[in-house]
């Protein structure tokens, strides 16, 4: 379903574009200006429907409260629009790169155009090209030329126009935008990307003063009515001398380009006011832990906040910076009186966030205003339908076992309240991380979960993965083998030595369910997920009997 709604949207797109290129490709109003541009106007035309068509819809997919009020409203239970729901990060790049090959069609073409539009002021141009060029100099007259002289330089009417202007200005920050979007650049620096991303701000103003240059012209509709284009077009000496070819007389397009995006900009603005609304309310640092493997926890209370399992929020440390905010999975279960987030320490951001909390030459004095956090959220991912589901299964790699967290402790607590109707009877968690130090941080836990849940096997099953050790690991790994609690984990399930063998892990599955409909929920990296996505398809059976695997996967 989500790759047949891309394949709908960039139809959508194609067929914009050439409706619009056919439509001044044909329309007798531009006669006279495809006279002088040739096909450069439909070019310029087209992809600029394109443009708008892409920037309305790019800011909805980044409303992050838009879309988990979709996800939880009664029209979008159907898992197929839910799912949808959780694919709006690849549908905002997709509709980004969209704006971006459109604009360089329609910078092209312009750049085109004014060269044209040049070229007609000279002496070599013909006649009607002339003509057309020298209307406007006379105080009764429109002008259908922008370029009024041939004594410049096409790069000069550029930057001397409005539309001009705009256009450079929106070109550079798309530009700045695109470039530091790449992954390098959002895992080396992702303040350079956030910073950079917000000059959408600029980008909006600019698409929305852009078509207020008008260079774009075609004749009025007076004047079709009165000038015979198919006979004037061939007889300019005429002009003005006869009935049939008087003057012909032009306009600009209006600007049409905030009509596309003034209710998306809206709804954006909506947005923002909710979300710096609701950062503003009080949070309560309760708890500080430090984990191995540079992981921190971080232990909060908010007034009526309310969360669901797998959601995530967005935390800000003012000290650290008053603009930047950034995501992290909820590890707390709904069913407990404290929200809390675990923080891998990766880059200057978390850096400097560890260093508040666990510097011990910090000011005691400072301490209290170094600790002051603000939460936005929470919002829906993809792990809130774990428990929609008969059959679960939940995959993490290293700190992407964050938002099982959650859902681990929620079924625990869902399992001990007799009142509550569990529609999940089973869950698969499987975790595979590549040294032995990740597993400490998280290991206390399933511990407690494993002793907690004792005769409840049915419900819950561990499958956990070492897939790196050195050679004094491994002695100690042989000599402890034979004892009855895991020498990594202490739990009784053992840990696994070496990378899942998936086709067998499905078939597993598909074994002990043959019917139904099995949820994946998958949280690492991208080629993970390629490999889990393509089991999904290869393990479900052509029969709607049949068991079905469906693949979800996290993306903030």
């Amino acid at each position: 379903p989500c790759l047949l709604f891309q394949l709908l949207w960039l139809g959508l797109n194609v067929l914009l574009f050439v409706l619009a290129f056919l439509s001044y490709t044909r329309d007798e109003a531009y006669t006279y200006t495809r006279a002088m541009l040739g096909s450069g106007l439909s070019w310029a035309r087209a992809s600029a429907a394109g443009a708008n068509l892409n920037c309305m819809a790019v800011l909805l997919p980044v409303s992050r409260n838009l879309i988990s009020f979709l996800r939880g409203s009664c029209a979008c239970q159907k898992r197929a629009l839910r799912k949808q729901l959780d694919k709006n990060i690849t549908f905002h790049r997709i509709v980004a790169y969209l704006i971006v090959v459109h604009s360089i069609i329609h910078i092209v073409a312009h750049l085109s155009n004014i060269e044209r539009y040049h070229e007609s002021q000279s002496l070599e141009a013909g006649d009607l090209l002339l003509k057309l060029s020298s209307l406007g100099e006379k105080c009764n007259e429109t002008y259908l030329n922008p370029v009024r002289t041939y004594n410049t330089t096409p790069m000069k009417e550029v930057l001397i126009n409005i539309s001009g202007i705009s256009g450079l200005v929106i070109a550079v920050v798309l530009v700045l935008m695109v470039t530091s979007s790449t992954e390098s650049v959002r895992r080396s620096s992702y303040e350079v990307f956030w910073l950079t991303h917000h000059f959408f701000v600029v980008f909006f103003i600019g698409l929305i003063i852009h078509g207020t240059g008008r260079i774009v012209r075609g004749q009025t509709p007076q004047s079709l009515s009165d000038h015979n284009v198919s006979y004037c077009k061939h007889h300019v000496d005429e002009w003005g001398n006869v009935p049939q070819c008087p003057l012909p007389h032009f306009t600009g397009n209006s600007p049409a380009s905030w009509k596309w995006v003034v209710g998306p900009l809206l709804i954006f603005v909506c947005e923002r006011i909710v979300r710096y609304y609701r950062s503003l309310q009080p949070v309560v640092l309760t708890k500080v832990v430090t984990h191995p493997s540079n992981v921190l926890e971080l232990q909060m209370k908010k007034k009526s906040f309310k969360m669901q399992s797998g959601q995530y929020i967005f935390l800000q440390c003012p000290m650290i910076s008053p603009l930047e905010w950034h995501p992290f999975t909820l590890t707390s279960a709904p069913e407990e009186d404290y929200l809390s987030v675990h923080v891998r320490i990766v880059g200057d951001w978390t850096a400097a966030l560890h260093a508040a909390f666990v510097d011990p030459r910090r000011d005691p004095g400072v301490s209290a205003y170094l600790t002051q956090l603000a939460v936005d959220g929470p919002f829906g991912s993809a792990s809130s339908d774990v428990f929609q589901y008969r059959i679960s299964v939940c995959i993490g790699t290293g700190i992407g076992v964050t938002p099982f967290v959650s859902v681990l402790k929620s079924l625990w607590h869902k399992s001990c309240d007799s009142s509550t109707s569990l529609k999940l009877q089973k869950l698969y968690f499987f975790w595979i991380c590549r040294d032995k130090s990740a597993f400490e941080w998280f290991s206390d836990l399933l511990f407690s979960l494993e002793t907690q849940m004792t005769g409840k096997d049915d419900l819950l099953s561990f499958h956990i993965f070492l897939t790196g050790w050195d050679e004094v690991q491994a002695r100690h790994i042989s000599l402890h083998c034979g004892e009855q609690r895991d020498v990594i984990t202490g739990c009784r399930e053992k840990t696994f030595y070496g990378r899942p063998n998936w086709d067998q892990e499905f078939s597993n599955i598909a074994a002990a369910h043959p019917c139904g409909n099995i949820g994946v929920f998958f949280c690492g990296p991208k080629p993970l997920s390629k490999v889990l996505h393509r089991m999904c398809n290869l393990h479900s059976s052509p029969d709607p009997r049949g068991v079905h695997f469906y693949f979800n996967k996290e993306s903030y």
